[in-house]
């Protein structure tokens, strides 16, 4: 597994678990609210993660980006569609995502190559 996608799954595997060791009810509910928001509904889980991906952008939270580019990944989001999401939170929220766009299409590109080495 590259390293950026390691190292962002292992951290935020670990702190969660930390976090969560807390039990503090308020963090926990909101963790829970957080996953609910993001199940299929009227929406379905591939447009939640690209409108995640998108609003992520916008607020330029990098481990958000990571986050959302990983799970549209995983819930089938080609990377035509997640280029044109990176495209227009980069239209929305103007060229100061321009370095949060640079990491997103870094751990695209690596999660594509991982796949690639996975197949070979």
């Amino acid at each position: 597994m590259s390293s950026r996608l390691a190292e962002f799954r292992e951290f935020r595997e670990r702190m969660n678990q930390r976090i969560f060791e807390q039990k503090d009810v308020v963090v926990n509910r909101f963790f829970s609210l957080d996953g609910q928001a993001y199940k299929a509904g009227a929406l379905d889980e591939k447009t939640k993660e690209i409108a995640g991906l998108s609003a992520s952008l916008v607020l330029r939270c990098d481990d958000c980006i990571a986050y959302h580019v990983i799970r549209c990944k995983e819930v089938g989001a080609t990377d035509a569609e997640i280029w044109e999401v990176l495209g227009i939170g980069l239209v929305v929220g103007g060229s100061i995502v321009i370095p949060h766009l640079r990491r997103a299409v870094a751990l695209l590109d690596e999660i594509n190559g991982a796949k690639a080495t996975e197949r070979s």
